[in-house]
């Protein structure tokens, strides 16, 4: 029973935190005063600690201490193609759109490599942070191809770039290839986003085709990690 003290601290916490006796945001006690609560060693809490942390209901952060996780992540899907404003109806939260950076642009040497495009090639730039509950939580960087969107506003940026494309321009958008990686936080990440401390950022990279298989779109849109989980379904085949 005593080897097994670390799982039993463990459950007390997470059930502190799943009831919402902790509330997301603010810190654990300090390994110090777990050990005296418990009566128990620092290593015994710091196992606790570890599994808390592993199973994501605490972020370690330097200079603040455990730091109780939301448990309740929004959930946005892998698979399937969808928009911000068809996946921001399920949160049941008030989003809002900002767009910080809007226009033409000629494509530096990256943005040419994710889109194939040329030195000729005009791309569409917007940035835009989402602020959802009252914080802002998600940079959307998207690059689309002028050649497939000849047109674009400021004011539809603001709303459903997605809903524009399909129903004015009556663009096919088929399919995308997408990436999910940690990054390191960007000076542009922390201008934009409230980080609360985190120092990385999850990040979904989508390679955008239309149904003739053409490449008109990249986009990178950059999570605060404490705050989503992405979800699939998968069946294995036979």
């Amino acid at each position: 029973m005593k080897k097994n003290k670390y799982l039993a601290i463990y459950k007390e916490w997470t059930d502190k935190i799943k009831s919402g006796e902790i509330k997301a945001g603010n810190a654990l006690p300090s390994e110090n005063d777990l050990a005296d609560i418990h009566d128990t060693s620092r290593e015994t809490i710091r196992k606790a600690l570890n599994l808390l942390s592993q199973n994501g209901f605490i972020q370690k952060i330097r200079g603040k201490g455990s730091i109780v996780l939301d448990v309740q992540k929004m959930s946005f899907p892998i698979s399937g193609l969808v928009s911000f404003k068809e996946v921001s109806k399920n949160l049941k939260k008030e989003s809002i759109t900002t767009v910080h950076d809007f226009g033409l642009i000629k494509p530096d040497p990256f943005i040419k490599q994710q889109l194939n495009a040329s030195n000729k090639d005009e791309i569409w730039k917007v940035i835009r942070s989402r602020t959802i509950g009252g914080e802002k939580i998600i940079l959307d960087k998207d690059y689309f191809l002028k050649d497939y969107v000849p047109t674009l506003t400021k004011q539809i940026c603001e709303g459903s770039i997605y809903d524009y494309l399909e129903n004015e321009l009556q663009l096919n958008i088929s399919f995308a290839k997408k990436e999910i990686v940690v990054e390191d936080c960007t000076e542009e990440d922390r201008t934009y986003l409230d980080l609360e401390g985190f120092s990385h950022i999850v990040v979904v990279k989508n390679y955008v085709h239309l149904d003739n298989a053409s490449l008109f779109q990249y986009t990178e849109s950059r999570h605060r990690l404490d705050k989503f989980r992405f979800v699939d379904f998968a069946r294995r085949g036979v």
